[in-house]
C-alpha cells in the first residue's frame, strides 16, 4: 500500500487543473461578494450564483489594466483560469479581465461570431484590396443626420473636391440598423459606379456600435465589389466591420482622409516632380554635352592634322636625339684625344727632365751616355736639363 502526503495530492490536483485546456481559458458569470482590495494592491472576491461559490483573485498587475472594477452585488462576467492554492488545498479562479454581465454576454456573442467568420476567411489579409489612388466617386454609408456624415463631407471637400460623393443613408444604431446598413452597402454596389466606399458612424458604447458587429453587415462588406473603408466609433473601438473591411480607419474623419488624396500633397508632389524632371533634363543635357565633347576629342585625336602634328613632333624629337647623341660622341672623342695627349706628354723626355732628371750625351758622337764605359777621362759631354744644357769634361 502506497501512502501519499497531503502536498503530493495537492500538487497532483493542481497539475490536473493546469493541464486541462478548458480550465485555463474560461469565462464565468456570477454575482460579486466578499470584495476586498488589499493593501498590496491585489483584489479578492467571491463569485456566486444560486448553487455555488467560486473564490477569485485579481493580481495587482492585472488591476491596473481593468476599465471596470466591481463592487459587492454586481453581476459580472470574468475571464481567467482555475488552479489550486496549495497552501490551503483549495481551488480558486485567477482573473485577468472583468466586465459587467450584460456587456460580457455581448462580448461572448461577439467572440463567437468573430471566430465563425474568421474560419470562413472573411478576415483573410490576402483578400483585402488596395484603395484607388484617385477615386472619381466615393460612396458613404452612414446616418444622414449624424456628426459623422458632416465630418466626412467636410474632409472630402477639403482634401479632394474632384471626387463626387454618393450618400447611401441608413440607421446606424438599434435593431433595425443592421439590415439597413447591409442594404445601403448593396445599393451602392448595384446602382452606382462608386470606386470606393466608406461605412461609418461616430463613437458610442458597445451596445450603440452593435449594429456593426452584425453578421449581415459583415457579409455585405465582404461581398462588396469595391474596396470598403470602415470608420466606426473611436480609435479604441473595434467591430466585426473593421475586421472584414479592406481598410480600417480609427474614426469617420480618418476614413475620409484615407479615401481620397490631399490636393495640397498632390500639388507639392507635382512641384517636386517638376523640379525633379527639370533637374533630370539638365543632367541629360549635361551628359549629351559630355558625349559631344568626347566625340570632338576623338575627331581631333584621329584627324590628319593631329597625325601630321604627331609625326612632325616625332621627327623633331628624333632629330634632337640624333643631335644630342652626335654631340655626346664628339665630346667623348675630344676627351679621348685630350687624354691620349696627356698620356703622351707624361711619357715625353721633356717631362722626365722636368722631374729633375738629365740626359748626358757625348760631345763628339752625340750618343746618349747610358753607361760609364762609354766615356773616358778628358771626354767632353753635354748635359741636357729641363731648361737647356751645360757642357762638361769627364774627370
Amino acid at each position: 500500500m502506497r501512502v501519499y502526503t497531503v502536498h503530493q495530492i495537492t500538487q497532483y490536483i493542481k497539475e490536473v487543473f493546469e493541464l486541462d485546456p478548458l480550465l485555463q481559458d474560461l469565462w464565468v458569470e456570477g454575482e460579486v461578494s466578499n470584495y476586498v482590495h488589499s493593501a498590496a494592491g491585489h483584489v479578492y472576491f467571491t463569485l456566486k450564483d444560486a448553487q455555488s461559490e467560486l473564490r477569485c483573485v485579481l493580481w495587482r498587475s492585472q488591476v491596473a489594466q481593468q476599465e471596470y472594477l466591481p463592487g459587492n452585488g454586481d453581476a459580472v462576467v470574468v475571464h481567467g483560469r482555475a488552479s489550486v492554492y496549495e497552501a490551503r488545498g483549495s481551488y480558486q479562479f485567477y482573473v485577468d479581465h472583468i466586465q459587467l454581465a450584460g456587456a460580457g454576454a455581448l462580448f461572448l456573442q461577439l467572440q463567437a461570431l468573430q471566430e465563425k467568420l474568421e474560419r470562413e476567411g472573411l478576415f483573410a489579409t490576402e483578400r483585402k484590396r488596395p484603395l484607388p489612388r484617385f477615386p472619381r466617386k466615393v460612396g458613404v454609408v452612414t446616418s444622414p443626420t449624424g456628426a459623422a456624415v458632416r465630418d466626412i463631407l467636410h474632409i472630402l471637400q477639403r482634401r479632394y473636391p474632384l471626387a463626387e460623393v454618393v450618400l447611401s443613408p441608413t440607421l446606424v444604431q438599434g435593431e433595425e440598423a443592421p439590415p439597413q446598413i447591409a442594404a445601403a452597402i448593396q445599393a451602392l454596389n448595384d446602382h452606382t459606379d462608386v470606386d470606393v466606399m466608406i461605412v461609418a458612424r461616430g463613437g458610442g458604447s458597445l451596445e450603440e456600435l452593435w449594429a456593426f458587429n452584425d453578421e449581415r453587415v459583415a457579409r455585405a462588406i465582404f461581398a462588396s465589389r469595391v474596396p470598403v473603408i470602415s470608420g466606426v466609433g473611436h480609435e479604441t473601438d473595434y467591430t466585426i466591420a473593421d475586421l472584414v473591411a479592406d481598410v480600417r480607419a480609427p474614426t469617420p474623419s480618418a476614413a475620409a482622409e484615407l479615401a481620397v488624396p490631399d490636393r495640397r500633397e498632390l500639388r507639392s508632389q507635382a512641384m517636386q516632380h517638376h523640379a525633379l524632371l527639370q533637374q533630370r533634363m539638365l543632367d541629360r543635357l549635361a551628359e549629351q554635352k559630355k558625349d559631344v565633347q568626347q566625340v570632338l576629342a576623338l575627331l581631333r585625336r584621329f584627324s590628319p592634322r593631329a597625325l601630321v602634328d604627331r609625326w612632325r613632333q616625332s621627327l623633331d624629337e628624333r632629330f634632337q636625339r640624333l643631335y644630342t647623341r652626335q654631340e655626346h660622341r664628339l665630346r667623348l672623342w675630344h676627351e679621348q684625344i685630350r687624354g691620349m695627349g696627356l698620356r703622351l706628354q707624361a711619357l715625353s723626355p721633356q717631362a722626365t727632365l722636368d722631374r729633375g732628371y738629365a740626359i748626358v750625351s757625348s760631345r763628339d758622337t752625340g750618343a746618349v751616355v747610358t753607361r760609364t764605359a762609354q766615356v773616358g777621362s778628358g771626354d767632353g759631354i753635354d748635359i741636357h736639363v729641363s731648361d737647356g744644357h751645360v757642357t762638361a769634361v769627364v774627370d
